[in-house]
C-alpha cells in the first residue's frame, strides 16, 4: 500500500490550529460556566428575630444598601390567610414562601394574593428601598436613601410583577423575618443549592421587647394567638406566654447554631445583640456587612449616624416605623417606664434567655433604676457567632 507523505511543514500548522480551536473553546466554554455561577451566585440573607426586637432598623440597615433587595416580613401573608393555624403548622407555608421570594420567584404570592396586584398589596412594600426605585420604581435612583412616606406616595401604583423583576437585577436578596420559631425548620434552605443562605439572628433584652410591645398591643393580638393556637382568637399576652414562647425559640436557635451545630452551619450563623447595635453601630454593622459580603458606603455611614443619634426614644405612633431616634435612650427606656413587678415576671418566664443571651438580672428595683448599672454583659470572643463555644448555665 502506497503512503502519502505529509510535510512535517503542515502538520505543525494543523497541530497549531487545532490547539488554538481547543482553547478557544475552553475559553468560551470557561466563560459559560463563569457566567453561569454569576447568574446563581446572589447571597441571601436571612434576618432571623422576633417582634419588637428592633428588627425593622435592622432590615433597614440592609435595605437601604444599593446592592441589596429587600424584603420585611413577606410570610405576613401566610399568616393573615391561614391565621386559624398555629405557628409551628405554618413554619413549612412560610419556607416554602421564604425559598421563593429568595429564588426571585413571586408567583409564590399568588397563593396568598390572586387578585391582579399592585406593589401596595405586598406587606411593608414600602420598607424596601429595592421597590422604591428602578426598575421597580422610576422616582429614585439606587444609591438613594429613600423614606417609607415618599415611596407609598410615587411608587404604590407599579404593577406587582415589578417586584420579581427587581429581584433578579441585584447580588443580596435580604429577608426579615419574625415567624420562624425553630432553626431546622431552615436546614432545607440551608442545604439548598440553589440558594447561598447565611442568617443573622438578631436579639435583644426580653424585658425591653415587653416594654416595645406594649406600644402595639392591638397590632400584635392575631399573631399572639397564632403563636399560642387560639384557632383564631385574638390574644394580649397579658400573662406572657408569648414572650415565653419567644424567648424559648430564642434559646433553641442559638444552641442549634452553637452547640455541635452541622457542617453546614458554618461561617453562616451571626448572633447580634440590639444593644451591642445601638452601642456601637458603625463597628456592628461593618460586621455583618462583612458577615454579608457587604461594603459600607459613606451615604450610608451618615445615614446610620444620622438615624441613631435623635433626640429621646420615640414617640408611641411610631412603634412600627424607623425614625431618627436616640438608639441608646431605646434600648434602656423599660427600666425606666416598666414597673419591677412587671420586670420580675418576664424574668420568670425568660431567666433562660436573660442568662443565655448575655444579659443581667436585677434583684430590686434600684438595681432596675440605677442605670450605672450595665445589664448588657461583655460579649465573650466567638460567643455568638457559628463556634465550639459551650455555655454554662
Amino acid at each position: 500500500m502506497a503512503r502519502i507523505r505529509i510535510p512535517s511543514t503542515i502538520v505543525i500548522i494543523f497541530v497549531t490550529v487545532q490547539t488554538g480551536f481547543l482553547l478557544f473553546m475552553y475559553a468560551r466554554y470557561s466563560s459559560f460556566m463563569l457566567q453561569s455561577e454569576e447568574k446563581s451566585s446572589q447571597v441571601h440573607i436571612l434576618i432571623l428575630s422576633s417582634w419588637r426586637s428592633g428588627s425593622s432598623f435592622v432590615g433597614q440597615l440592609f435595605s437601604q444598601h444599593p446592592s441589596v433587595f429587600y424584603l420585611m416580613e413577606p410570610a405576613w401573608h401566610v399568616w393573615v390567610t391561614m391565621y386559624q393555624n398555629s405557628a409551628r403548622v405554618l413554619h413549612m407555608a412560610v419556607r416554602d414562601l421564604v425559598r421563593s421570594v429568595f429564588l426571585c420567584d413571586m408567583s409564590v404570592f399568588d397563593a396568598y394574593m390572586p387578585w391582579k396586584r399592585n406593589l401596595s398589596d405586598l406587606f411593608q412594600w414600602a420598607a424596601s428601598r429595592a421597590l422604591c426605585s428602578a426598575p421597580a420604581c422610576d422616582s429614585f435612583q439606587r444609591t438613594d436613601i429613600t423614606s417609607e412616606l415618599a415611596c407609598k406616595t410615587l411608587c404604590g401604583r407599579y404593577p406587582f410583577s415589578k417586584v420579581e423583576e427587581a429581584c433578579k437585577t441585584y447580588s443580596h436578596v435580604v429577608i426579615k423575618e419574625v415567624r420562624f420559631f425553630d432553626l431546622k425548620v431552615l436546614y432545607p434552605l440551608l442545604t439548598d443549592p440553589s440558594l447561598n443562605l447565611k442568617i443573622i439572628h438578631l436579639v435583644r433584652d426580653p424585658r425591653a421587647v415587653v416594654k416595645s410591645r406594649e406600644q402595639s398591643v392591638k397590632a400584635l393580638a392575631r399573631d399572639n394567638g397564632i403563636v399560642l393556637s387560639t384557632n383564631g382568637t385574638k390574644v394580649e399576652d397579658s400573662k406572657y406566654q408569648v414572650m415565653q414562647e419567644v424567648c424559648r425559640s430564642h434559646v433553641q436557635i442559638y444552641e442549634t447554631a452553637t452547640l455541635k451545630p452541622p457542617n453546614f452551619l458554618k461561617d453562616r450563623y451571626l448572633m447580634v445583640r440590639f444593644e451591642d447595635l445601638v452601642r456601637d453601630p458603625l463597628s456592628e454593622i461593618s460586621e455583618m456587612y462583612k458577615f454579608a459580603d457587604l461594603s459600607l458606603t459613606p451615604r450610608l455611614k451618615s445615614w446610620i449616624y444620622n438615624i441613631t443619634h435623635g433626640q429621646g426614644p420615640g414617640k408611641k405612633k411610631e412603634a412600627f416605623k424607623i425614625t431618627s431616634r436616640d438608639a441608646v435612650s431605646v434600648s434602656q427606656a423599660w427600666r425606666n417606664v416598666l414597673s419591677f413587678q412587671k420586670v420580675k415576671k418576664v424574668q420568670e418566664v425568660c431567666k433562660g434567655a436573660i442568662n443565655i443571651l448575655g444579659y443581667q438580672l436585677v434583684d430590686s428595683e434600684k438595681e432596675q433604676r440605677d442605670l450605672t448599672l450595665d445589664l448588657v454583659l461583655p460579649r465573650r470572643q466567638n460567643q455568638f457567632s457559628w463556634s465550639s463555644y459551650n455555655p454554662k448555665y
